[in-house]
């Protein structure tokens, strides 16, 4: 391992993903979500494999999720592989995409979302 990937990350084909996160892979996926924020609140962490940026983030959030609290119930999308399941979440909840991107869903609306560095489990309370 490089001194650079050891301080930034090397390349991963497969990163190791937390426990808590349910994948989303297909437009099924995206409509039980949505049906379980009828019940609770759930939120969607669009993540482009490829960025730096975007795994620093992802890193980020959830180190923070893990001294949280409150549970919500989270969703991983790889924008890479699922980039229409993304348009679909912007088209259907009427959010302009980025990436990273953290959205926040309860009763079947986007209550709140943000990106980047703006991306805090401080989104899902």
């Amino acid at each position: 391992m490089s001194f650079f990937d050891k301080i930034f990350g090397g390349k991963e084909d497969a990163p190791e993903r937390k426990s808590f996160w349910k994948t989303l892979e297909s437009v099924e996926d995206l409509n039980k979500a949505i049906e379980n924020s009828y019940h609770h609140r759930i939120a969607i962490f669009k993540h482009s494999t490829q960025c730096f940026i975007s795994k620093t983030v992802l890193k980020n959030f959830e180190r923070e999720i893990d001294n949280l609290d409150h549970k919500v119930e989270l969703y991983y999308l790889d924008l890479l592989k699922y980039r229409l399941i993304s348009n679909k979440i912007s088209e259907d909840l009427g959010i302009r995409h980025e990436s990273p991107q953290l959205i926040v869903i309860e009763d079947g609306k986007a209550i709140n979302s943000a990106s980047h560095e703006d991306i805090s489990t401080n989104q899902l309370t």
